[in-house]
Parts: structure tokens; C-alpha cells; sequence
């Protein structure tokens, strides 16, 4: 294209071969043939045409496979929230939010079983459990009365 003014302003030529065969494996190389002669017979002009039909609909299959795949993934709202950062903020908020009071009360009801599975096992008066428990609470009402907050 460079240094040739007849040619300027219109696209390069290319030549393209076409393959004899499919393949078989999906790693093969397809091996060319020699360029189409004007005067070949039109069964390999058909042979060709058929490689080429299969050859997209091969393609057509695999895009139409990437295609459902993406919508899969919800690409599509993922794409349009990274656009829009305040609803992404704002939705993370939420979450966060939820997540908090999720674990707050999840937290607060263990704890409330654990104190009512304590009490039951206090008022049993176990020779072992009990007097382990109440070494607990002596331990923590030494502790607030030395350092009451």
C-alpha cells in the first residue's frame, strides 16, 4: 500500500483459501488448498460451500453457547451497576446494613440460649457444673468491683 498511488483510498486484495476438509479433532489445523481456478467443477465448489455451512453453524452453536452463558453470569447488570456507582453504593449499604442486624440478632439469640442453658444447669445444682459455674460468677463480680466503669 505504501508508495503505490493507485491504490490509495481503496481496501488491500486478500486472498483467501479455503479448507478440503473439516476437522476432526478440535485443536487440528485446517490444511489450505491452492486457490479456486475459475474453471474448477462445481462439486468441489459445492464440497467447499458445504465446509464453509458447517464451518458457521460451528460458529453460530458456539456463540449462541457464550451468549446464554453471559446471561447466566448476569454480565449485563453487572456492567450496568460498575456504570452507576451510587446504586452500587447504595446497595451495599443495604447489604451491609442487613448483614449487621443479621448477626446482631443471631448473636443475641445465642447468647439468650446459652444464659437459659446455663440457668437450667444452675438450678439442677450439679456437683461439677454447679460449682464450676459458680466460680464464674465469683470471678466476674471480683472483677466489677474492682474496676467499676
Amino acid at each position: 500500500m505504501a508508495g503505490n498511488s493507485k491504490n490509495k483510498g481503496k481496501p488491500n486484495s486478500i486472498q483467501v483459501k479455503l479448507a478440503s476438509r473439516r476437522p476432526t479433532e478440535p485443536n487440528e489445523p485446517i490444511e489450505p488448498n491452492e486457490p479456486i481456478e475459475p474453471n474448477e467443477p462445481a462439486e468441489r465448489l459445492a464440497e467447499e460451500t458445504k465446509d464453509l455451512k458447517g464451518t458457521l453453524l460451528f460458529l453460530s452453536d458456539k456463540l449462541e453457547r457464550l451468549s446464554i452463558d453471559m446471561e447466566k453470569a448476569q454480565l449485563k447488570e453487572y456492567v450496568n451497576l460498575m456504570h452507576r456507582p451510587w446504586q452500587l453504593i447504595f446497595k451495599n449499604f443495604i447489604a451491609g446494613t442487613a448483614r449487621g442486624v443479621g448477626i446482631a440478632l443471631g448473636f443475641t439469640f445465642f447468647a439468650a440460649t446459652i444464659v437459659y442453658l446455663l440457668q437450667l444447669l444452675g438450678a439442677l445444682n450439679l456437683p461439677i457444673v454447679g460449682d464450676y459455674i459458680a466460680d464464674i460468677v465469683r470471678i466476674v463480680q471480683r472483677q466489677l468491683e474492682i474496676n467499676p466503669y
